[in-house]
């Protein structure tokens, strides 16, 4: 079994607070390294949005737009010089690819993807300040209706590690319904938030992504601070020895795991950034990080559709690569403070 790392979790004031041994022979992370890393990053990450768009111009991919534009806005908050009209260009063809399935959208069907496609572009959409409007009442109102019966959300489609994880479904469909749910929505959304709360709070996780996705379900739910308390535990309980997650038990450490295990852990278990055990995150993605700037993560999913060249490199794997070098991108610009660029 792997090496993990055991500690106790205390909740003050809202932020999880951690007690274990003091960290010996390991230095903060400076900032000029992650800087460094992230900019070479991003240079990757825009130009592979870029291509992709231009390649499959009807299509909103999770892992070409929906990721990157995170990223985008998070370093841009964080004083990179990032290409904003590519940016606008994302934002504005995710809104569209949303307005083509409005009246799927009203009717409960959706679109392909399902709710990951649909709750990955809203989440972007959001991330980079998109107002509410028709389009996303519509989306709002297709993640009320489906699984409607359920007391989550889930999908047919498996694709693991980031499209197959109801924890995944469940958080997307919550955080779509509090960031864009109409005021006539709101008996309904908060109907299917207390159920969801319920499935969450009561339903174990197995894999890295259920655990990211469990934490991230229950902050958007509310729960209270001592399940989520529980919930960092769980997710912190399985960082390997150098500082990374593996996707399972079983598999070793990667930039995917540990970006949205990272990115969990800060953004809804109130990990600061500055703690050891980020820290040790943090540096086993600079570690990992090939010369270019890129990361590479070998594919655990079956491919069912056609291959097409998005410009990030290593070929039949270069789809989770993507979306892992949004996550580790992310994890790194949330340890730097926000200082916006002129």
């Amino acid at each position: 079994m792997r090496s993990r790392l055991l500690l106790s979790i205390s909740v003050l004031g809202g932020m999880v607070c951690l007690q274990e041994p003091a960290v010996t022979g390991e230095m903060h992370v400076g900032e000029h390294q992650v800087r460094d890393a992230v900019q070479r990053s991003l240079i990757w990450l825009e130009r592979s949005a870029h291509r992709s768009l231009t390649e499959r111009r009807q299509c909103f991919t999770c892992h070409n737009q929906g990721l990157p534009m995170m990223v985008l806005a998070s370093a841009g908050r964080r004083g990179f010089l990032i290409d904003e009209a590519e940016l606008q260009r994302q934002t504005q063809a995710t809104a569209t690819f949303l307005t083509r399935n409005i009246d799927g959208y009203r009717a409960g069907k959706g679109q392909a993807g399902q709710v990951f496609m649909a709750g990955y572009a809203l989440w972007a959409l959001d991330d980079v300040g998109w107002p509410a409007d028709d389009t996303t009442a519509a989306v709002a109102e297709y993640f009320l209706k489906s699984h409607a019966d359920d007391d989550h959300w889930t999908t047919k489609t498996q694709r693991p590690p980031s499209e197959g994880s109801p924890f995944a479904a469940t958080f997307l469909g919550l955080m779509s319904l509090d960031r864009y749910g109409t005021p006539e929505q709101q008996p309904r959304i908060a109907e299917r938030r207390q159920r969801a709360l319920v499935w969450l709070s009561q339903t174990p996780a197995v894999e890295t992504e259920d655990r990211v996705f469990r934490l991230r379900g229950l902050h958007a739910a509310g729960a209270p601070a001592t399940v989520i308390e529980r919930a960092a535990h769980d997710l912190l309980n399985w960082q390997q020895h150098h500082g990374g997650w593996g996707q399972e038990e079983s598999l070793t450490a990667d930039a995917y795991a540990t970006g949205t295990a990272l990115a969990a852990l800060h953004q809804a278990g109130g990990i600061a950034t500055d703690h050891p055990r980020y820290q040790r995150g943090m540096r086993y993605l600079l570690d990992t990080q090939a010369q270019d700037g890129t990361w590479h993560v070998a594919s655990r999913s079956v491919p069912f559709q056609a291959y097409y060249e998005s410009g990030y490199p290593y070929g039949d794997d270069q789809f989770i690569s993507m979306s892992a070098a949004s996550w580790a991108t992310l994890a790194l610009t949330l340890g730097l403070p926000e200082t916006p660029a002129p």
